[in-house]
Order: C-alpha cells, then sequence, then structure tokens
C-alpha cells in the first residue's frame, strides 16, 4: 500500500522548524511594538510565554538541523 502523504524529510522538517521559530520571534518583535511604557503584570506574564516559545522553537529547529545533518560544534565565541 503506498502512502498517499508521505512522511516529510529532514530538510522539510527542518525548513518548517526554521519558519516556526521565525514566526516566534515575530511575535516577540509584535509585541515589544505594542508594549506600553510602564508594563503590567499581564504584560510580563506574555512576553514569559513569548520567551518560552521562542526558546522552543529555537531547540526544534537545532534539533531538525541536526537530523538533516547540519550539527554545529558551537556558535559561541571561545
Amino acid at each position: 500500500m503506498t502512502d498517499l502523504y508521505p512522511a516529510a524529510d529532514d530538510h522539510e522538517l527542518l525548513r518548517q522548524a526554521a519558519a516556526a521559530h521565525t514566526a516566534a520571534v515575530r511575535a516577540s518583535e509584535a509585541f515589544l511594538r505594542r508594549l506600553p511604557v510602564v508594563p503590567d503584570p499581564a504584560d510580563l506574564a506574555e512576553y514569559a510565554n513569548l520567551l518560552t516559545r521562542e526558546e522552543q522553537t529555537r531547540a526544534d529547529r537545532q534539533a531538525a538541523a541536526e537530523a538533516a545533518g547540519l550539527a554545529v560544534a558551537s556558535v559561541e565565541a571561545e
């Protein structure tokens, strides 16, 4: 039996992970553009959620990159 919807290859999964990370970063940017001068507790909670989403999507993107053969030892300066 042939799969009607074949599994996405590693490169497609990486593209999807990168797109999700881009969307998360853009959501943070949009939030920061509308942030009032004096943030209230709801603003702080929203920002914390946005940062969590950014970090999760970054980790997902990194895992997808490694699965696609794009493992990088380190990008931090020594």
